[in-house]
């Protein structure tokens, strides 16, 4: 028998806790199953969830399946009746070494099929003890839920209420991380801003990137993902505007640039807002870029809305899109709202790529002739602080940071000698 095979969909966070799960499965001895860490944020990534279960079973046709993820949390139901699944596990029950240990030695004939409890019941997140993924930056989940009901988002139903992991944990975790030979350590989340307002003192993200930084002085590099850029407090600016080892670099959940439609989306932050937001940390940090989400073809969303969103990317000056075609998600407010045709909601999501493809050759332009510090991910690979790839054309030490001299772009990626 082998160890599991893990097939990851969907964010980082899932990735990250992929591979606390191989240690649990190791520690249980579990082995020659195949495990799917399912995705929900669309119908489509459920879709994609089944075609890649179906896959599996053609493939290797006795092999134990175990589903599990959000879409798993949020429709147990859907992968139950599934013939080629063996065992469906809810979001908490994943991260518990007991639900490994129950599967064996017996996984096809386990009589508990599905494990999915009521995740809104649940009060506290482990900080999940793993080595860390990818050779040489590595991520830690600081926090885990939402208790935002954004109209159009499933992701609260499958990963429950917020929950944050205590301050002197992950200080302790990133210690641990860097006296490995980690050179960058990525906080990730759900609603990463909303941390500590669970803990005593509510203390808020800023001071937890204070805390590590002063508290970690080995630590080379420190980078948050995704954050809610209305919820950014006093100190995160301060981090942002004093603190070098702080990566420029923010990915907003934006979803949107018309103010009538992020009303509809129940989001907290007006248009306006996210514009002074990008404006105020520039000024604090001129070298920051910014990523955003944005859903193209919500309920309702008129081409003068949609018009919005496109001039949102220049009136913020963002660089990454991740853009999002409009799903409806049954169970979410949004699906019941008018509902924009297929065709359309694609179209304007291509359109909004191409813009968001064209600011990021802008960027890439300006910085021909530049001096950057790079993370070296591979001999012929890196990222820079602001976490643009690039390519380099001779072999460099892995793992170290490196300073070299942009020389040109292409395909998306920074050449460098």
């Amino acid at each position: 028998m082998t160890a599991p095979v893990f097939h990851t969909l969907g964010c980082r966070l899932n990735a990250y806790e992929s591979e606390a799960m191989k240690g649990l499965a190791a520690a249980a001895g579990v082995q020659g199953a195949h495990v799917v860490n399912t995705c929900a944020v669309t119908a489509e990534a459920v879709r994609k969830a089944r075609q890649e279960i179906r896959r599996i079973r053609r493939e290797h046709p006795d092999a134990p399946i175990i589903v599990t993820g959000c879409a798993a949390q949020v429709e147990p139901e859907t992968f139950a009746a599934m013939p080629e699944v063996t065992r469906v596990i809810g979001n908490t029950e994943k991260m518990q070494p007991e639900t490994w240990a129950g599967l064996v030695p017996d996984l096809i004939g386990a009589t508990e099929r599905v494990q999915v409890n009521d995740i809104m019941a649940v009060r506290e997140t482990a900080s999940h003890l793993i080595d860390g993924f990818g050779r040489h930056r590595a991520y830690v989940q600081v926090q885990n839920g939402c208790d935002h009901r954004c109209t159009f988002c499933i992701i609260p139903y499958g990963r429950g209420n917020s929950r944050s992991v205590p301050a002197g944990v992950v200080v302790d975790q990133i210690k641990r991380l860097v006296d490995k030979g980690f050179a960058e350590v990525v906080l990730t989340g759900v609603d990463l801003t909303s941390w500590g307002a669970d803990l005593p003192a509510q203390p808020r993200l800023g001071d937890l990137v204070l805390r590590i930084l002063r508290l970690v002085p080995d630590l080379p590099r420190l980078r948050i993902s995704s954050i809610d850029s209305i919820e950014a407090d006093e100190n995160l600016m301060q981090a942002i505007a004093s603190e070098p080892r702080l990566m420029p670099h923010l990915h907003l959940s934006l979803q949107h640039g018309d103010d009538l439609i992020l009303k509809r989306m129940k989001r907290r932050h007006s248009r306006d807002d996210a514009i002074r937001f990008c404006q105020d940390a520039r000024r604090l940090r001129p070298d920051i870029v910014f990523g955003a989400d944005i859903i193209a073809g919500f309920p309702t969303e008129t081409d003068a809305h949609f018009d919005n969103s496109v001039k949102l990317v220049q009136d913020c000056g963002l660089t990454f899109l991740h853009v999002f075609p409009f799903s409806p998600r049954k169970g979410t407010p949004a699906a019941r709202m008018p509902q924009l045709p297929g065709p359309l909601i694609r179209d304007r999501a291509a359109a909004l790529r191409a813009v968001g493809e064209a600011a990021l050759t802008r960027h890439l332009t300006a910085q021909v002739g530049r001096t950057h510090r790079i993370l070296t991910e591979s001999p012929r690979m890196g990222r820079t602080e602001q976490f643009t790839e690039v390519a380099f054309a001779t072999d460099r030490p892995e793992g170290a940071i490196v300073t070299a001299t942009v020389t040109g772009q292409d395909g998306g990626v920074l050449l460098a000698p």
